[in-house]
């Protein structure tokens, strides 16, 4: 078996990930791992899949089948794995929204090298006092020589930049 992985787009409409699955499954694949979302009525995703290294072009030739319903690439996983479980730090964001908050946020973590794992971000209407919330969550890996007091502190300096709370678990 080898690990692909899928990255999908298109217009939003039931069956999409459907017709993927089921795909990958024609193939002998086994889909082990996605982050799926609808975005402003588009559809995307990235999927790990495993299938047998044999089948590989035969399920490129069928998810290219897909194309003018979904754009779909196909890239091969790193087959890397990873010998220790590394630390991972667990990131939240809330504050007014405005420019800037990822660009400012992710280029402190790029500074101290960590990897980012998962990040959600989403906007929504502020209840009570008006305007626009922004909200993030991220799970980033940090490597073993990372000086977790200086992150710390170059994050709670660009907080108050930003008038936004983050909190660092």
């Amino acid at each position: 078996m080898t690990t692909l992985i899928l990255t999908v787009v298109g217009s939003d409409r039931p069956g999409l990930v459907a017709t993927v699955a089921h795909i990958v499954d024609e193939h002998g694949g086994n889909w082990e791992n996605s982050r799926l979302a609808e975005l402003a009525g588009t559809f995307a995703g990235v999927i790990q899949v495993s299938v047998p290294i044999e089948r590989v072009e035969e399920l490129r030739a069928s998810l290219s089948g897909l194309e003018g319903l979904l754009t779909i690439a196909v890239h091969p996983g790193s087959g890397s794995e990873a010998t220790e479980t590394p630390q991972e730090l667990s990131i939240q964001v809330l504050g007014n929204d405005r420019a800037g908050i990822v660009r400012e946020i992710t280029a402190v973590l790029n500074a101290s090298a960590l990897s980012i794992d998962s990040m959600t971000t989403e906007t929504r209407d502020a209840a009570m006092a008006g305007g626009r919330l922004f909200e993030a969550s991220i799970l980033a890996r940090v490597p073993a020589d990372a000086n977790p007091e200086a992150l710390r502190s170059a994050l709670e300096r660009i907080a108050h930049d930003l008038q936004v709370d983050i909190t660092v678990a």
